[in-house]
């Protein structure tokens, strides 16, 4: 089995559209949407997109798709159904890509989507929130920057961000596991989609997305941001 780890798209529709391209033709069996999938500026279209892989898709829920957080525009862009089908999507899955054995896929940390793990995070602090998981390797978004480390037995893999990257560099982040771990990154017409953005996404958050999609912050600033002092 080979899957795709997309996560944190952030409603990026333009930089959805380039992955799911490139996922096409790399011969993915499963698609595991790993949370912070709608709230952005293109959110009805996005998850509309990714329902249409049918079957190939799981997906997570993360601290940014509970829709209550954001009662008035995105929450407007779904109808009944979607909400409550939003609402059912679990805190984790497991699978079993060729070669890597029993993978657990989570958003933040196994203990919560809300968990921050970095590539700095100090191993004192990262065992605790890798207590009772058996998989050995796990894989999370939540900080929106691509890493592959160790962790006493277990290994840590962050799959990037879709739709709003963390890097220093624009592009969409994700990861394609089986046989091995590759860590991706796709190029997109970055100044076009900001242009998309501004003209026909979330009213009140597209200038500030748009930016960040042009000027994505750098490993450096977000891991100051994420890590406690």
């Amino acid at each position: 089995m080979r899957v795709a780890a997309l996560y944190d798209i952030h409603g990026n529709l333009p930089a959805l559209e380039a992955v799911l391209a490139e996922v096409e033709s790399a011969a993915v069996d499963v698609v595991v949407v790993g949370g912070d999938v709608v709230s952005g500026p293109f959110p009805a279209a996005t998850l509309e997109l990714l329902l249409g892989l049918g079957g190939r898709v799981r997906f997570l829920r993360g601290n940014a798709d509970r829709l209550e957080a954001e009662p008035d525009w995105v929450g407007a862009q779904f109808d009944a159904g979607r909400r409550a089908l939003i609402t059912t999507w679990p805190a984790a899955v497991v699978l079993e890509p060729a070669g890597l054995g029993a993978v657990r896929f989570c958003h933040g940390s196994p203990r919560s989507d809300e968990e921050s793990i970095t590539p700095a995070t100090p191993d004192r602090r990262l065992r605790p929130m890798l207590a009772g998981v058996v998989e050995s390797v796990v894989v999370c978004g939540h900080t929106h920057m691509q890493f592959d480390r160790v962790a006493g037995r277990h290994r840590v893999v962050n799959a990037g961000s879709v739709g709003m990257p963390y890097e220093g560099r624009r592009g969409a982040y994700w990861a394609l596991l089986g046989p091995g771990v590759e860590l991706r990154r796709t190029a997109y017409d970055a100044v076009r989609a900001a242009a998309r953005i501004r003209s026909d996404g979330h009213p009140e958050a597209a200038p500030a997305f748009a930016e960040l999609v042009l000027r994505p912050p750098t490993r450096a600033e977000a891991t100051a941001a994420f890590e406690p002092a």
